[in-house]
């Protein structure tokens, strides 16, 4: 696991290498302070000596400065270090999310990703900048405060070396005790973003419903079991605080009272003034260098579930991948089902699609009717291997769909897909996803063929119109249009439109289908459609019901034979008698 992560240090290994060095010498100008100060204090304040009081402050000037610099320095390093680190894990995984078949994203949901990128990197970043900076601050300070304070009287360093593991104990069993809180809050996270990303997606239904109430009860409801969480974790670790207060304390007056009775009894032969001051330092940076471990501790401890989840984003292979020798050209857009059967967790007795055989000669018209839930667009995915089937095998063009190179495959099958997704930018800019070197002049032509033309034509920016995230400010069949537009730009073997036509009136799609038969005649293409004025005039239909196909023909053929043909068609048809 650490060396996944340790992978994405990349370009930032000279500042965190930099950052320890930095934070190691702040360390050894802090150590000789409090030495420097004894001798100011019994050899220049006591023995009223004003040279020595010169010299050795002048000295402590210049270690006090290279300390702040070394501080400043090691500071800006550890930063960049660890805001790098952040940063391309982020990249990283995003890279990693790209490569991804659906059953990938649907193996972590999108709130778990969302988190992941988010909260679990940050935990992660905090956990490696304190790593760099404490971890290696605190025990150079410990082992050489211990060292120094040996040096200085033996006796009195055992108060405070003994107290070492009193504080070192309540530190690890208060955060032990609290760990397991925190691991529960980032499960909880994933729900919390989940019910926002719900909401956020879903608000024009929350509001035309006047769903608001539940909705906020529902947020609130997650909300607070990460408050809980937190409230409990928090509230357990408040006694550190208390208890490092009490163990420094009680060693400091500890310290001043068997020091000052030294001092006394000896007659500062075996202590001094400046040397018990020196150790009461001391006490306190070896009892502040143990709480910072603590610290360590607990961020690591806190990063690690972060961590486990990152990798595991990291280190997941997509299950879509190219064969040993992939096909770089496809020959056209015959299409064949031989056998298939496909199950989204990949037994077989959760089979969704059963014994599918299907022959669709290259540059004809399929069309796929049937009710929701039944195949129909698991059917369609299956073409350019969105996912892989089960059983049997799916060609294109004479070749198996895993024998392709991925790129090759999804770039000569077009699918615009039931949800119509447009991204912010111009018009321009989201119909170049389907060819960014397409000119003015391919954009037009592929926007007249999917009727999307006549309304950018009203719009004053035309096809500069700024599209906002997700399509917002164009109607649903304006959507549905540009992203069929898109789809036509690839100039694809195979053109799938999965029930994208939902959303416009019967005479523009009329309109779209005349202009696919006239101006794409060699394209092959698949209309999965609720509407049977929408697939009615196809050279085939396919009738799905429960994963398997129902029947099989032409629409006047299938008036005939098929009972769920029949029945979808008069049902549609009744209503216009009527009128």
């Amino acid at each position: 696991m650490i060396r996944t992560l340790m992978r994405s240090v990349r370009e930032y290994k000279a500042a965190s290498i930099l950052s320890v060095v930095f934070i190691a010498l702040e360390v050894i100008m802090e150590i000789f302070v409090p030495t420097l100060m004894a001798h100011l204090i019994d050899e220049g304040i006591n023995g009223q000596n004003t040279q020595t009081i010169v010299t050795l402050g002048s000295i402590l000037v210049v270690i006090v400065l290279l300390a702040v610099l070394f501080g400043v320095l090691a500071g800006e390093f550890s930063a960049r270090a660890s805001a790098g680190l952040a940063k391309n894990l982020r990249k990283d995984m995003f890279y990693k999310i790209q490569e991804y078949s659906f059953a990938n994203i649907d193996k972590f949901s999108t709130a778990s990703i969302v988190t992941r990128l988010t909260t679990d990197i940050t935990n992660v970043q905090l956990a490696y900048l304190f790593l760099l900076v404490i971890a290696v601050r605190s025990p150079i300070m410990l082992i050489f405060s211990l060292v120094m304070s040996f040096s200085i009287h033996v006796t009195l360093t055992l108060i405070f070396a003994a107290a070492v593991p009193v504080l070192g104990v309540g530190l690890f069993l208060l955060i032990r005790v609290a760990f397991p809180y925190f691991g529960k809050v980032f499960r909880t996270y994933d729900k919390l973003n989940s019910v926002v990303q719900e909401n956020l997606v879903g608000i024009r239904v929350v509001k035309s419903f006047v769903r608001e109430d539940f909705e906020e009860d529902k947020f609130s409801k997650v909300s607070q079991k990460i408050f809980k969480n937190f409230y409990k974790a928090e509230g357990i670790l408040a006694f550190i605080t208390p208890l490092m207060q009490f163990v420094m304390y009680a060693c400091i007056i500890l310290l001043c009272w068997f020091g000052g009775t030294t001092i006394i009894s000896s007659g500062s032969t075996e202590l001094t003034t400046g040397e018990l001051s020196s150790l009461i330092a001391y006490a306190v940076n070896i009892l502040t260098a143990l709480l910072m471990l603590a610290v360590v501790f607990f961020m690591i401890n806190l990063a690690l579930p972060s961590s486990r989840r990152i990798v595991e984003i990291l280190t997941e292979e997509s299950t879509l991948k190219n064969g040993p020798n992939p096909v770089y050209e496809m020959k056209n857009g015959e299409i064949r089902f031989e056998n298939v059967s496909f199950s989204y967790t990949g037994e077989q007795d959760k089979e969704f699609l059963k014994n599918i055989n299907l022959h669709i000669p290259s540059g004809s018209t399929l069309g796929i009717v049937g009710a929701t839930g039944s195949g129909r667009s698991s059917l369609a995915h299956l073409i350019p291997r969105l996912y892989d089937v089960t059983e049997g095998k799916v060609t294109v063009g004479g070749v198996d769909v895993k024998d392709y190179d991925l790129f090759t495959l999804r770039n000569e099958v077009a699918v615009v897909l039931q949800k119509n997704e447009l991204f912010s930018g111009t018009i321009k800019e989201n119909l170049r996803w389907g060819n960014k070197d397409a000119s003015d002049e391919e954009l037009i032509h592929a926007c007249e063929l999917a009727q999307a033309a006549p309304f950018i034509e009203t719009f004053p920016d035309k096809y500069d119109t700024y599209i906002e995230q997700g399509g917002t400010n164009v109607s649903g069949g304006q959507k549905q249009r540009l992203c069929i537009a898109r789809a036509l730009l690839k100039h694809p073997k195979i053109l799938i439109l999965d029930d994208s036509t939902s959303a416009v009136d019967t005479k523009t799609d009329a309109k779209i289908r005349k202009a696919f038969r006239e101006k794409i005649p060699h394209t092959t293409k698949i209309i999965i459609a609720q509407r049977i004025s929408s697939v009615e005039d196809a050279d085939c239909i396919i009738v799905m019901d429960a994963g398997k196909i129902n029947g099989c023909g032409t629409h006047e053929e299938l008036l005939q034979t098929n009972a769920i043909y029949k029945e979808i068609y008069e049902s549609q048809t009744k209503g216009e008698d009527n009128a």
